[in-house]
């Protein structure tokens, strides 16, 4: 039967399938046993119903341990599932205005902001002009400096304001991040 190639196949060796004449051996309990033959370590470890695994395949001579290998491939497995769990995903919320946004739904807008930055997302504000709007670039940068000095106690800028063709935008991340 073929391997499957979508699915990443174990790389450590165990066993038969180490490739050195010699190797380092560490015991069950941690301690060091010394240098043996590749067949006396695997006796060895086949005397305590354990395996011998590979750990350090570049060192010399390559170091093993006896262990129950099917224990060491759960436990990584549960690390690597406690890892998951405790990472978490910054996002980019965009919000968008306009230089002739009024004063109630710049309001509002920042109360999306400032949501926004206390869940611990980062978030791009974007100034977009339209038409002949693009002549007063000044009232977009005075905006973005109102939502700067607004969020001042929970954010800080990470991206200054910057042109790039019809938009200003900026890029503000909470200062505290989300527990």
């Amino acid at each position: 039967m073929k391997p499957r190639r979508d699915v990443p196949q174990d790389t450590t060796r165990r066993n038969e399938q180490i490739r050195a004449r010699d190797v380092r051996v560490i015991g069950a309990e941690g301690e060091q046993i010394g240098i043996l033959t590749k067949q006396a370590a695997i006796d060895l470890a086949k005397e305590q119903g354990l395996d011998l695994v590979e750990v350090a395949a570049t060192a010399d001579p390559p170091v093993c341990r006896i262990m129950d290998f099917g224990k060491f491939k759960y436990e990584q497995q549960q690390k690597k599932k406690e890892a998951k769990k405790n990472q978490s995903i910054v996002q980019i919320k965009e919000i968008k205005v306009r230089p002739k946004t009024d004063d109630h739904d710049y309001e509002t807008k920042l109360r999306h902001i400032r949501r926004f930055l206390e869940e611990g997302d980062r978030c791009k504000v974007t100034v977009f002009f339209r038409g002949r709007e693009i002549v007063h670039k000044s009232r977009g940068q005075v905006i973005l400096d109102r939502v700067i000095e607004d969020t001042k106690d929970i954010a800080k800028l990470e991206q200054e304001p910057g042109n790039e063709g019809r938009t200003l935008q900026m890029l503000l991340m909470p200062i505290a991040k989300k527990v």
